[in-house]
């Protein structure tokens, strides 16, 4: 094999470069995760407030509002896939100026137009378009990690990108915004998070040198509709990352779903009121961000199916139904319970982090394709979620919907069995090179 940009990532450093590698985090891409950091808790600083900005700013009413939201989500689901299929055929550095670029200047022109003038056409289209932004920055940054991480701390390089990410989405995006609200108003704080998002962006596209990310990760010869072809029929031409794309789904779809309809019961039925309520989401998600880098970490040496199997479906499937029914049957006296049930689902939620290492890993010769369909996964689930909660909530209640998500989660485990890496991923992991050096030792 010969001595790459990414197999020298392998080799054994002193220094700060030498602490990082330590700790699983590619030197290389050290200001690429601070830029990702400071990108997310830009684009996080809205999420507490945006749906009752817009409806009384053009939209009318939060269901109007809600369309907005609705057109946005969709976006994302399209660009967590085109993500993946663009970066493998203009490289990941490309992918993730396009949307940097995009975010900026269609949420300027929400901010700057839309708002005010209280034009709804053009909230949704502004605010829709802005959707493609974070997916293709983010996601990109991810394809550009599998590519030069080594495999054998991938789970650890991974788990970085979640502990940035979930940091500054939703929340010290969310931390911001409370701090500044009273201050600048909402929507001087919507402008400072555009400045927030820029420096991040511009950090991560800038500061980062490492140059696999800059050129094409797939072969010469692949046009772009081959390209998008080939992240979607890598589901059944691969069929382990068809089911490791299921994984995923499941993986965050009950989330989704009791976001819909838990703040009523624990506000409500329960009697924690909406400021517990909301003290407990903060415990769950605060708790998620840094398991997912401890998870990530431990799954390098305990094994990423393994970590999934345990930590993240099975501790999923018991976690979720202690969320419901212990404060249920305990009542609002018993907070503190809540409080450790609630951080036991965050805690068991990052088990789930190692299938941004596995799916990938799955498919070496189709990386770009095997993150497609990864995070289209992702996005799904945002939809899937609330749907099932659509359709069971009434003829099945509350209890019947958590009773549903435990035994996807219960799915997720047994579908995790079939997901065994190939014998070059293997192979990479025990000579401790990238994804990227073994694609390119092939003659």
């Amino acid at each position: 094999m010969t001595q790459t940009a990414t197999s020298r990532l392998s080799q054994p450093k002193r220094g700060f470069g030498g602490l990082l590698a330590k700790w699983g985090l590619p030197a290389p891409l050290f200001l690429g995760y601070v830029g990702l950091l400071l990108f997310m808790v830009g684009d996080g600083v809205e999420s507490g407030f945006i749906a009752p900005f817009m409806a009384d700013n053009g939209a009318g009413t939060e269901i109007h509002a809600s369309y907005v939201i609705t057109v946005y989500g969709v976006a994302v689901m399209l660009a967590s896939w085109l993500s993946g299929a663009l970066s493998e055929l203009w490289g990941p550095r490309r992918v993730m100026w396009i949307g940097l670029t995009i975010w900026v200047v269609f949420d300027a022109l929400f901010l700057a137009i839309a708002v005010p003038s209280e034009n709804y056409t053009l909230m949704l289209i502004t605010y829709g378009i802005r959707g493609f932004g974070y997916p293709m920055f983010a996601f990109g940054f991810l394809v550009w990690i599998t590519a030069v991480a080594p495999v054998a701390r991938l789970g650890a390089a991974v788990g970085w990108f979640y502990f940035a990410f979930t940091g500054g989405l939703p929340t010290l995006g969310s931390l911001v915004a409370s701090f500044t609200n009273p201050v600048l108003g909402h929507y001087g704080t919507l402008w400072l998070s555009v400045g927030v998002l820029l420096a991040g962006g511009l950090l991560c596209v800038l500061g980062v040198r490492e140059r696999t990310g800059f050129t094409r990760l797939a072969p010469e010869g692949v046009k772009p509709v081959q390209s998008l072809v080939s992240s979607v029929s890598i589901a059944w031409k691969n069929p382990r990352v068809g089911v490791g794309m299921l994984v995923r789904v499941i993986n965050t779809a009950p989330e989704f779903g009791m976001l819909v309809f838990f703040p009523t019961i624990f506000a409500d039925d329960i009697g924690f009121g909406e400021g517990r309520w909301l003290l407990l989401v903060s415990v769950i998600y605060g708790t998620n961000i840094f398991f997912n880098l401890i998870f990530g970490v431990a799954s390098d040496k305990l094994g990423w199916q393994r970590t999934i199997f345990w930590f993240g479906a099975i501790g999923c499937a018991i976690s979720i139904l202690l969320l419901y029914f212990v404060p249920t049957a305990l009542g609002a006296d018993y907070y503190w319970v809540a409080l450790l049930v609630g951080a036991l689902y965050g805690a068991t939620l990052a088990g789930f982090v190692p299938i941004s290492a596995l799916l990938p890993s799955l498919a070496p010769e189709n990386k770009g394709g095997a993150m497609a369909l990864l995070n289209l996964g992702a996005g799904a689930a945002a939809f899937v979620g609330p749907a099932i909660v659509s359709l069971f909530l009434g003829p099945a209640g509350a209890a019947g919907v958590v009773i549903i998500f435990a035994g996807l989660y219960v799915v997720a485990a047994v579908l995790t069995r079939f997901l065994k890496l190939p014998e070059t991923t293997e192979k990479a992991i025990k000579d401790d090179v990238s994804l990227q050096d073994v694609t390119a030792a092939r003659p």
